[in-house]
């Protein structure tokens, strides 16, 4: 039997904040090389002659490759180095960044299209080798008791990456006209090959940055940090002992439900983050730059949202977040509805952010609640299977939004959809009413 040595609390605290730091820089990266597809499509539209229909066929196939891929790396996150794996995403990613912006000076006419769709395709699967790494380590390094809080801190990558991406390519696209003669055409190479730029920076500092497991670092885990006497280094339950993965996973109806919740959570956002600059230039008369920064204000209203959700959960729901969820997400559907109701301008401006404030709490405690019932040691495998109907969703999303805009030549249609959807997914979460907050002990 041993104790942790003096000062081992301290030494730990400052490495599970480094690992949330570094992997929320990493994560953030990724999503700048992802969501600047978004901004792209307006111009692959105009310059390149690409249609709506065509660009949810793009997100569609890229959403159901991303799902299945990020269920498949979740399982392999679970067994490999993680810095290795999430590095070797970055260098992936930034590679297919790279070549997105000479596809029109190497292709034509189909061909064209098809190299558009199978880069985005190839995005997708790399993009998928992210989340499971960095869930991983937060699950060594973060007790369950804390984790809805700062786990909803990691969260924040996400919208701080698709804020950042907004602004950033949301300027780039407005630095001309699209698609008049001589000013805006081709800007939206740009989008890809600034991130690209950022993402190969950033490979660089994830390679020495980002720490490994506890184990990894010779740091004293949370359950020894609290437990005294502890065993000598070796895990709670011997590998008899554990549950397996069928068990606690794939016949486990918590998982399916997080599933379905998942589901209707990302097709709702899939409305703003896939769809967003098209939907406010189109249907609400804003410019790019304009439409960018509402963007960007929707993301960054998702970290607030993440991080109250992430507080209450464990101060007012004792760590059982299907709860809140279930309000969250009526929210949504209302102040999604009402940003269209109201009239372009500053209050459905707020409409639209205050709904970004309701749905990124959900989709962050999802990744908790899966994260708590599976366990540390399958937390991987977990959070890959709840992805897959995630992206499902996604794809599902993209290509409904974009047929319904251009057969009913508006948006409305699609807004009221993914409103339903939202209202879906808050019955989802009543169905977990009861759940239990983590399966330890």
């Amino acid at each position: 039997m041993k104790t942790p040595k003096a000062g081992s609390g301290r030494t730990f605290e400052r490495m599970q904040w480094r690992v949330l730091i570094a992997t929320m820089v990493g994560y953030t990266l990724f999503y700048f090389m992802r969501k600047n597809f978004s901004f792209a499509m307006l111009g692959l539209e105009q310059d390149c002659g690409v249609s709506k229909s065509t660009l949810g066929n793009f997100l569609l196939a890229g959403g159901l490759v991303y799902g299945i891929a990020k269920f498949l790396f979740g399982f392999v996150g679970d067994r490999v180095n993680s810095r290795k794996m999430l590095c070797f995403g970055l260098a992936a990613c930034t590679l297919v960044n790279v070549a997105f912006g000479f596809v029109p000076d190497l292709f034509s006419g189909q061909a064209m299209l098809w190299a558009f769709g199978g880069l985005l395709v190839l995005s997708q699967l790399f993009q998928a080798t992210g989340f499971p790494p960095c869930a991983r380590l937060i699950a060594f390094w973060v007790p369950p008791q804390e984790l809805a809080t700062k786990m909803s801190v990691w969260n924040t990558s996400h919208s701080i990456g698709g804020g950042l991406v907004a602004q950033i390519c949301g300027v780039i696209m407005g630095l001309g006209v699209l698609g008049a003669k001589a000013q805006g055409i081709g800007m939206w190479k740009w989008c890809f090959w600034s991130m690209a730029i950022l993402g190969g920076l950033g490979l660089l500092l994830m390679w020495v940055w980002l720490p490994g497991t506890p184990e990894e670092e010779g740091v004293p885990t949370p359950a020894e940090l609290n437990a005294v006497p502890i065993s000598d280094g070796k895990a709670e339950l011997s590998a008899e002992q554990r549950p397996s993965a069928v068990k606690m996973i794939f016949l486990n109806p918590v998982i399916w439900a997080l599933g379905c919740c998942n589901f209707t959570i990302n097709a709702t956002r899939s409305l703003v983050a896939d769809w967003g600059p098209t939907l406010l230039q189109q249907g609400k008369g804003f410019n790019p730059v304009e439409s960018g920064t509402i963007v960007m204000f929707f993301e960054f209203a998702g970290i607030a949202g993440m991080l109250f959700a992430g507080w209450a959960t464990d101060r007012f729901f004792a760590g059982k977040a299907p709860r809140l969820c279930v309000f969250l997400m009526a929210l949504t559907a209302a102040l999604l509805a009402l940003f269209w109701w109201l009239p372009s301008g500053v209050c459905g401006a707020v409409a639209l952010c205050g709904a970004g404030f309701c749905l990124y709490g959900p989709q962050a405690l999802t990744g908790v609640t899966a994260t708590n019932i599976a366990t540390k040691s399958l937390t991987g495998t977990a959070i890959g299977f709840i992805s897959l109907f995630s992206y499902v969703g996604v794809s599902i999303s993209g290509k409904v939004c974009g047929t319904l805009a251009q057969h009913y030549q508006g948006w409305a249609a699609p807004v009221f959809a993914i409103c339903a959807t939202a209202v879906c997914s808050a019955m989802f979460f009543l169905t977990l009413w009861r759940t239990r907050a983590h399966s330890y002990g």
